[in-house]
């Protein structure tokens, strides 16, 4: 099929634009007025809790799904477009393989169904892409659960997708298999010109490829903020040990706003100065071990927007 969307053209659209859109369920909104901008190029990280509304919305736009009320646009069409739709890949929940057959067949099987031609060029292009080009008869029950990710991911990949949504698919993975799917995810974006869509609960990873992101609760969107933004948004603060924690956190509460001891350090937020804490913990009989300057990361970040949500 003729592709119908010229990326160079759309470089300055968002590739998802969504208004007002709610989808409900036995009277319940799974979906509740949501409204998202994803940027042509980015990787979106799409962030909530469980029962958020994260899989039904990315079903929504998927067409797998049909919205109660709201508007879907890909690429400034209706995501209802037919060329808009052929540009869209997606993994939700599993990849949808037979166990039985190999990787190669599985991709061959999907090929046939979405009519593409060259099909042999294709699946290699998409495993090369997913750097599996050396498992291609290998049987999918025999993949392990990141291999099996990833060929999700190839069978979405396959037609060359404008746009890539995926839903969780760095959970249950070990170190390896999140790095090498950062690798993958990062690499589809800069050299092949796709936009992702991604949803994950593993907020650590997510931070080091994302570069924007939408926070869901209940079915709204609360937050859309690009990486830069939360970047600048983020406390920072000083992270210490000293052999006396408690006797060091009241020297420092007396002299500094914030000062808290978590995660086995006392910390001094909104303060980067170490010299002077250094300084003021020695002149009142405290010697320091460790110290370091850290900002707020995306999961502290989140954890602290739902609990101001919560308070309200």
């Amino acid at each position: 099929m003729e592709k119908t969307i010229n990326r160079k053209s759309v470089e300055k659209m968002n590739a998802i634009e969504i208004k007002n859109l709610s989808k409900s369920f036995r009277g319940m909104y799974a979906v509740d007025h949501l409204n998202m901008t994803v940027p042509v190029g980015a990787i979106y990280g799409f962030i909530g809790e469980n029962g958020s509304g994260k899989s039904t919305t990315e079903k929504l736009i998927c067409g797998h799904l049909v919205p109660d009320q709201g508007e879907i646009k890909l690429f400034g069409k209706d995501y209802t477009d037919p060329g808009v739709r052929v540009r869209v890949g997606a993994l939700i929940e599993n990849a949808g393989c037979f166990p039985n057959s190999s990787v190669y067949q599985n991709l061959r099987m999907q090929t046939i169904n979405l009519g593409l031609q060259n099909p042999n060029e294709e699946i290699d292009r998409v495993l090369k892409i997913v750097r599996m080009e050396d498992s291609a008869n290998i049987k999918f029950k025999s993949c392990s659960l990141g291999m099996k990710q990833r060929i999700g991911i190839a069978m979405a990949l396959l037609g060359d997708p404008a746009l890539l949504i995926l839903d969780e698919p760095i959970n249950g993975l070990d170190t390896d298999g999140m790095s090498i799917m950062r690798e993958i995810l990062v690499d589809i974006t800069k050299n092949y010109g796709c936009t992702v869509l991604i949803s994950s609960h593993i907020l650590g990873e997510l931070e080091k490829i994302a570069t924007h992101y939408g926070i869901i609760r209940q079915g709204k969107m609360i937050m859309e903020l690009s990486a830069e933004e939360m970047d600048s948004r983020a406390q920072v603060f000083v992270s210490l040990k000293t052999k006396d924690m408690h006797g060091a956190k009241a020297v420092l509460a007396a002299k500094f706003a914030d000062v808290r001891e978590e995660d086995g350090y006392i910390r001094v937020y909104d303060v980067d100065d170490t010299a002077a804490i250094v300084h003021h913990l020695m002149k009142n009989g405290h010697v320091v071990s460790e110290i370091k300057k850290n900002k707020i990361g995306l999961e502290e970040y989140y954890i602290e927007l739902m609990s101001a949500k919560e308070e309200k």
